[in-house]
């Protein structure tokens, strides 16, 4: 009831904000930290209470998860307002543009259709505003800031296409692999354009060429056989993977 069944969604969460704070580490971005933690929380229980409140129903379970969708976002809150007033620099913009994508994610929620592909992508680039934020809240540039959360966004949409393939491949159904390789293709032109300008590392795009090439071995005939568990497993590695080339890239500058 509290916590979220789906594990994916940690890595989603916690990669922004753990480079938010390589950017820029403070008590502000640590606030805007744990406000992103309690609003990721709320996801699962208002998923319960919307999708009961679709069928028309008002089960015990309904009631306690409102409750818990209350108390986080009174921490959330609680957490950015603490954070507004030790920001160096405004950062409201970066969590008015994660609100569109985590409304779509939500309305699917409480169609009973968070399992698709589009919430699943969306759902991790709304997370992904944790980044400017916590950016923008300790002083950094803005083009830098943006570029980070496009970065993550470019790591995680082709992940989520990609782990959406290699299951169905595995299960012997259409896995829509050229799907899954152009966006990993498209990512990495993105990633160059953005270290062009100056707003994300050229280590940043070293990561999303090692993602395609285990995109490409992950959906070939050569892939190792895996459980779903242990695919979850490797792609959280594949996140802490680009986690650390992105943090050690901006930190070079």
């Amino acid at each position: 009831m509290a916590l979220p069944v789906e594990h994916g969604g940690w890595g989603f969460l916690l990669e922004p904000v753990v480079l938010g704070l390589v950017l820029a580490p403070g008590v502000a971005g640590v606030c805007l930290g744990l406000a992103a933690l309690a609003a990721f929380l709320i996801r699962h229980p208002l998923k319960l209470v919307l999708m009961d409140r679709r069928r028309g129903t008002w089960h015990p379970r309904t009631g306690l998860a409102l409750r818990f969708v209350l108390g986080y976002g009174a921490v959330a809150l609680a957490l950015a307002g603490a954070a507004w007033r030790l920001a160096e620099a405004p950062f409201w913009p970066a969590l008015l543009l994660g609100i569109p994508p985590a409304l779509v994610a939500l309305g699917y929620d409480a169609a009973g259709r968070s399992r698709e592909a589009l919430p699943e992508a969306t759902g991790a680039v709304a997370l992904g505003a944790s980044v400017t934020a916590i950016a923008l809240a300790g002083g950094v540039p803005a083009g830098p800031a943006h570029g980070a959360w496009a970065l993550l966004a470019l790591r995680a949409v082709p992940a989520v296409l990609f782990v959406r393939s290699r299951l169905r491949l595995d299960r012997g159904l259409p896995a829509g692999i050229p799907r899954s390789l152009a966006a990993h293709a498209l990512a990495i032109g993105a990633g160059a354009l953005l270290a062009l300008r100056g707003w994300g590392p050229w280590l940043g795009v070293l990561a999303l060429v090692l993602l395609l090439a285990r995109a490409a071995h992950g959906l070939s005939p050569r892939r190792p056989k895996l459980r779903p568990k242990d695919l979850g497993f490797r792609e959280l590695g594949w996140g802490l993977v680009t986690l650390l080339l992105l943090a050690v890239g901006y930190r070079l500058g």
